[in-house]
Formats: C-alpha cells, sequence, structure tokens
C-alpha cells in the first residue's frame, strides 16, 4: 500500500468512525477520543513486542496477569518508562469493548493504572496526565452508562480496524495524519485556530529542514511553543537518529496539547528518557535554562498574542529580552518568543520561526528589536510563504532563520509566496518546492523574482525594515502589450469601421431614394 492510498484508507476509517458517533460528541472533543485511542493501541503493541523480545513464541496479550512477576514489572519500567498487564492491552480490551458493561469505567482504571505504574521512576513526569483528556466517564460521551459504552466501543473497534501492520512500519506519519485530518475537519467548526496547535507536516518539514541545514551533528532539538511536537518530529525523521544527540525538548502552554506533544514522543519510538517536554508559559516561566544552548531550535509560537510584557518591570533585566533593550509590545509577544529563542540558541546552531509579517514592518519596540537583530548579524534569512498553508488561518506567514555564525553580514529574503499546490481546503507546500526554497537557501545566489541578499548597510537605511516584499522585486505577470503592433490593429480597425459606415451609408441612400420613386 502506497503511502497516498495508507493516508485515504486513514481518513476514511476515521470518518467512518465519526460517524458512528455523529451527534453525541462534539468534533473537537471527538478529537481527543481517536487520538487517545491510537496513542493507548500504540503504547500497548509497543509494550507487548517489549515484552515478547522478537521470540515468536511468545504472545503477550495471551499471558495470564499472574505470571507477571515485580522483577518484570520493575525492569519493564525502568526501560519503557510504564508497565501494562496483558489483560489491559487494547487488543484485549477493543475485542469485548462491545458485550462490556462496565467498558468506561474499565478503561478509566486501566489508565490511571498505566500512568500510576511510573510512580516513584525516573518516565513518573513524562508518563503522569497522559490520558486526562481521554475522560471515558465524561457526559459529553452520552447521558448514560450505556451511551457512554456504545460511543466508546465504537471508537476502539475503528482504531482496531487501522489495519498498516507495525505503527514503525507504516509509510505515513499515522498520528500525524490522523490529527491533521481532524484538525482540518473540526477546527473551523469547533471555533478554534488549528495553526494554534499544530503545523502542518510539510511547513514542518521545511522549517526542521532550515534549522539543521548542513550540521553533520547537533547536541538537541527544542521548540519553546512546541504544540503537539510536531516541528520536533520532523527533524528525527528528515535526519537520522545519531544526528540529535541528546534528544528532544519542548514547552507548551496548552494542556491538551501538551499531553498529544508526549503521545506524540511515545508514538514516534522516542523513548521518555530522550524527551522532555514542560507544561507552562515560556515567556514567563521558561524551563531548560540548565539545558541549553541548543544546536537547532524549530517554533511556530502563537501569532501576536498578549503577555504581560513591561507590566512586569523585571523582564527587561532578563536575560533573553536585556540584550535588545526594549520589550515586545504586550499586545504583540512575537519578538518575546524571537528572542527568547535567539538566547537558547548556541553559537554554531540555527533557530527556523514562523512569524507573523507585520512584526518584520510595524515601527516602535519592534523596529528597535529587529535593529537590534541586524546589528548584531543574527538574521540569516526571512522567507515568506503563501498564504492558506495552516489550517484556522489564511494568514501568509514568515519564517525567521537566525544564526549566530553567519560568514557575512548580509541578510537573506527568499520571496516563496508563489511556490503552492492548492488543495481542496488549505494550499500545500510539495516537496519540489521545499528543495526549491532549501537550494536557494543553501547556495545564497540571488534570483531574479525569487531571492535577493541585501547588505546590513541597506537595511539601516531602510530603517530596519526586513519585510521580503521590500527587497525582492515582484514579477510582473502583467501580458506585455507591443504597441506598435496594437497602433497597426487599430488602424486596420478604423479603416474597416469606415468602409462600413460608407456601405451603410450607401445602402440607406438607396432604400430613401427607392422611397421617393414609389
Amino acid at each position: 500500500m502506497t503511502s497516498a492510498q495508507q493516508r485515504a484508507e486513514l481518513q476514511r476509517q476515521i470518518w467512518q468512525i465519526a460517524n458512528d458517533v455523529r451527534g453525541s460528541i462534539d468534533g473537537w472533543d471527538f478529537k481527543q477520543y481517536v487520538l487517545g485511542a491510537l496513542f493507548y493501541r500504540f503504547i500497548s503493541e509497543n509494550f507487548a513486542s517489549y515484552i515478547e523480545g522478537g521470540d515468536e513464541s511468545i504472545n503477550y496479550a495471551e499471558l495470564p496477569d499472574t505470571v507477571i512477576t515485580p522483577e518484570i514489572k520493575d525492569d519493564a519500567i525502568k526501560t519503557k518508562g510504564y508497565f501494562i498487564y496483558p489483560s489491559d492491552l487494547f487488543v484485549n480490551v477493543a475485542a469485548n469493548a462491545t458485550t462490556n458493561e462496565s467498558l468506561n469505567t474499565d478503561l478509566a482504571s486501566i489508565f490511571t493504572d498505566i500512568e500510576a505504574s511510573a510512580n516513584g521512576y525516573p518516565s513518573e513526569r513524562d508518563i503522569k496526565g497522559l490520558f486526562a483528556d481521554f475522560d471515558t466517564t465524561s457526559n459529553r460521551l452520552g447521558n448514560t452508562v450505556k451511551d457512554k459504552n456504545l460511543r466508546l466501543a465504537a471508537v476502539l473497534k475503528g482504531v482496531a480496524g487501522l489495519n498498516f501492520g507495525k505503527f514503525q512500519d507504516n509509510k505515513i506519519d499515522l498520528f500525524g495524519d490522523a490529527y491533521e485530518f481532524l484538525i482540518s475537519n473540526y477546527a473551523a467548526n469547533a471555533g478554534k485556530s488549528g495553526g494554534e496547535f499544530f503545523t502542518p507536516q510539510h511547513v514542518s518539514k521545511l522549517i526542521a529542514m532550515l534549522a539543521m541545514h548542513k550540521q553533520t551533528s547537533v547536541n538537541k532539538i527544542y521548540d519553546p511553543a512546541a504544540g503537539s511536537g510536531s516541528l520536533l518530529l520532523q527533524a528525527k525523521k528528515q535526519f537520522e537518529d545519531h544526528i540529535i544527540e541528546d534528544g528532544f525538548f519542548g514547552q507548551e502552554i496548552n494542556h491538551t496539547t501538551y499531553n498529544l506533544a508526549r503521545m506524540n514522543m511515545f508514538l514516534h519510538n522516542i523513548n521518555y528518557d530522550k524527551f522532555n517536554i514542560q507544561l507552562g508559559n515560556t515567556l514567563t516561566e521558561p524551563h531548560f535554562g540548565d539545558d541549553k544552548p541548543f544546536d537547532a531550535i524549530v517554533s511556530n509560537p502563537p501569532y501576536s498574542v498578549k503577555w504581560i510584557g513591561s507590566d512586569d518591570p523585571t523582564l527587561i533585566n532578563d536575560e533573553r529580552f536585556a540584550p535588545a533593550g526594549v520589550l515586545a509590545p504586550k499586545s504583540k509577544a512575537d519578538f518575546a518568543f524571537v528572542l527568547h529563542a535567539l538566547s537558547y540558541l548556541s553559537s554554531k546552531g540555527r533557530a527556523a520561526i514562523v512569524c507573523f509579517p507585520g512584526i518584520f514592518y510595524r515601527g516602535g519596540a519592534e523596529q528597535k528589536i529587529r535593529q537590534y537583530l541586524v546589528d548584531n548579524n543574527y538574521v540569516e534569512t526571512v522567507i515568506s510563504l503563501a498564504p492558506n498553508l495552516f489550517f484556522g488561518t489564511t494568514i501568509a506567514v514568515n519564517i525567521l532563520v537566525l544564526s549566530k555564525h553567519k560568514p557575512d553580514t548580509k541578510t537573506q529574503f527568499i520571496d516563496a509566496s508563489g511556490l503552492f499546490k492548492k488543495e481542496t481546503n488549505n494550499n500545500t507546500l510539495t516537496d519540489a518546492h521545499i528543495d526549491e526554497i532549501m537550494q536557494a537557501f543553501d547556495n545564497k545566489t540571488d534570483i531574479a523574482h525569487f531571492a535577493q541578499s541585501v547588505s546590513f548597510e541597506a537595511l539601516a537605511a531602510n530603517d530596519y525594515n526586513l519585510s521580503v516584499s521590500s527587497y525582492v522585486e515582484a514579477k510582473d505577470t502583467r501580458e506585455v502589450v507591443d504597441i506598435g503592433a496594437l497602433n497597426a490593429e487599430l488602424k486596420t480597425t478604423v479603416a474597416k469601421i469606415d468602409q462600413l459606415r460608407a456601405e451603410i451609408d450607401a445602402i440607406v441612400s438607396e432604400i430613401e431614394g427607392a422611397e421617393i420613386d414609389a
């Protein structure tokens, strides 16, 4: 089965699950149950595979719980970070789901036990609360236990029916594709901006490639607004595991999305000791100060959100913001995220950050921050993308690439606004589009109407405006008119009109003469 066929089949089956529970669960909430069930299935299969150790004579799902010794359990938790008894595996629960009259409470108990299995172990923080949004007793599932069980059984059966073999052998990103499909179908209807929670895989790929460009190894990769973890995971997908030496780090303010990011790490076979996702406000409660600097930073922070800014007088002395001499506006935190990322960036690394375009030309504090970035030669490239690439917003965003090891003082601008493929609901970047952008980014060659490297002096003279359109001349798509040929054509047309008028006058005269004779 090709990747396109797998993706189409995944979407068909998810939609079938939606039809089975339609009218009972809000689409945005339904998303949590599908993703939670996918996660439950994955960690069950992954754990069983670990216990079996490749021995085909062992089927962990068929073993009685009583054969599990404390030593087996202890060893498993130290390695995998959690423990699941055979009877609690997804395959066993799903097999009896339609006839289990206590399905909802059984699931709640199983999820509690899985999380509790890590208590007192190094993985406790990474496992705790993973199933918090898979609330099997919620009235959103129905008013009666029977209703709840019917809908839970439908979700479990639907996810059990996904027949793509082993998760790690899939040609598609099963969790990412499921999330993307659900976001695209439900974000608008739920009144939420999908762009806040998920960066489409094609954009994530570009951002990861920019941040990791020509690095044979990075100590670790970091996302200060991690969302579902899709940007971090694209780095794993695009590059060999050994290139990222010390793992994946991220912080996320939204509790539900924070849980999804941790699930996503497990789903991509990143063990608990190779990732560190923290919950909290990156701008006011930053984590990982002891883990910096990072060789690669990727991020799609929320656009123009409010933050405390100058209302907290201590922030101007914060080592992240103090060098710029000014704080980002309270109504627009965009540059606060940029300065945070810059302060966490190593001298050999790059940060690739999705930004709202307004920050590149507005005045005031944002202009002063741009001046700080340009004067210190941190801005390597600004790339303008096509509109409608993200779910929930049609904004044509930019990517800001920061570097502390530029070989010269020029800043590159790339106008990629014309690179997109029109899909049903959103535009997408194809691999060919990404390759075109990366080639220009790599060689820094000026390309008419596409890429231009601009001197520091020119940027300073232009009030540190960093808008791509200020430096890359748009291609004139108007039709070229040949004035000489047009004049000749007009002369011919006028001559034909004169001839027609003469012929009409002659006909009229002839008619009038005939009437007089009559």
